[in-house]
């Protein structure tokens, strides 16, 4: 049975969209809540090296929320619970597993209760997102691959055009993403959890729960809008392949 999701969002100088990732993120928060009463629910921000104004933007969307241990510091989201990590590595990797270690800290759910869902900073969550990978969760899923679809508002008509002609509605790709990846807690522990890499982290990961025989689903459902940006925060994952794949002429 599923007592807990914790929600881990990593972010490096952020400013421009972190503000609209948590507002998605709480209204999600909110939403599965609503669906599950008595359903607990964690948000980590983590705070890799930001020297912008990232941190302030978390502390306010963030303000008034309980922290997890009784402290306040947070937005209303249901009775969800956040907590914000601070680091310095300049890996997402890291950062996730910064998010993860805090997140199965809190809350009273044992690892085989607690499903950890991970997105990115520069990302939107749908309104169902959460309810989405609880709902794999009670389906049995170790691992739910979720799709993703870049902000059009950062693509030319053109370029919208030719995603749309390669994604077709139904198309299911299977492809990894770390802004919509779910992992039940006890099958992320039982293979190390994520890798502190610099980029790739959520491919390595899924490659390795493959590897140990776990259930990998992809879905269409519960799919997330994130930045069209071509330049990202790693050299390569989602950015580099906007870059090649719809460059700016």
């Amino acid at each position: 049975m599923l007592r807990r999701i914790d929600v881990v969002v990593p972010a490096h100088d952020e400013e421009e969209l972190i503000g609209a990732c948590l507002d998605a993120l709480l209204v999600a928060c909110a939403e599965v809540q609503r669906r599950r009463p008595g359903l607990q629910v964690g948000l980590v921000v983590v705070l890799d090296d930001c020297r912008d104004d990232t941190a302030r933007i978390v502390e306010e969307r963030l303000d008034g929320l309980d922290d997890g241990d009784g402290g306040g510091s947070g937005h209303d989201a249901g009775s969800a619970a956040a907590s914000v990590v601070v680091i310095a590595e300049r890996s997402v990797g890291a950062a996730r597993r910064a998010g993860v270690d805090t997140a199965t800290r809190l809350g009273e759910a044992d690892p085989t209760e607690r499903w950890i869902a991970n997105t990115d900073a520069d990302s939107r969550v749908p309104a169902d997102w959460l309810s989405v990978h609880a709902d794999a969760f009670d389906a049995g899923v170790d691992v739910l691959l979720g799709t993703v679809r870049p902000d059009f508002g950062d693509f030319s008509e053109r370029d919208v055009e030719r995603w749309l002609e390669t994604h077709p509605a139904g198309h299911l790709p299977g492809n990894v993403h770390g802004a919509n990846l779910g992992v039940r807690a006890d099958r992320l522990e039982a293979i190390g959890g994520f890798r502190e890499l610099a980029e790739h982290e959520d491919v390595d990961v899924v490659e390795r729960a493959r590897a140990a025989g776990f259930r990998v689903v992809p879905t269409l459902d519960g799919a997330v809008e994130t930045s069209g940006r071509r330049r990202g925060r790693t050299p390569g994952g989602y950015a580099a392949f906007l870059a090649e794949t719809y460059p700016i002429v």
